[in-house]
C-alpha cells in the first residue's frame, strides 16, 4: 500500500467536511472534495482549472480561490501526523 492509499487522521474540521470520517485515504479525502466541487459547481466557467470556493470550501482550505493543483497542498494542514 502506497503513502496515499493509507488512512490518515483528519482534522475535526475536515471530518466533518467528508461526513464524519476520523481517518481516510488522502486519495479518497481528495476525492469527497472534488466531488463537492462538482455538486456546488464551484469551478470558474471561464477558468475550469480555477476553482471559486463557497463559505464551507473556503473556512476549510483557508482561501477564495485557488488553482485545481493546490487542492492538495491547501488539505495538508488537516492531515494529522
Amino acid at each position: 500500500m502506497n503513502q496515499l492509499q493509507k488512512p490518515v487522521k483528519l482534522s475535526p474540521e475536515l471530518s466533518e467536511f467528508v461526513g464524519g470520517a476520523v481517518e481516510m485515504p488522502r486519495t479518497e479525502v481528495t476525492k469527497k472534495v472534488w466531488e463537492y466541487i462538482k455538486g456546488k459547481n464551484l469551478q470558474n466557467p471561464a477558468n475550469k482549472k480555477e476553482i471559486l470556493c463557497d463559505v464551507k470550501l473556503a473556512s476549510l482550505l483557508k482561501t477564495e480561490k485557488l488553482n485545481m493543483m493546490g487542492i492538495a497542498k491547501a488539505l495538508n494542514p488537516h492531515f494529522i501526523k
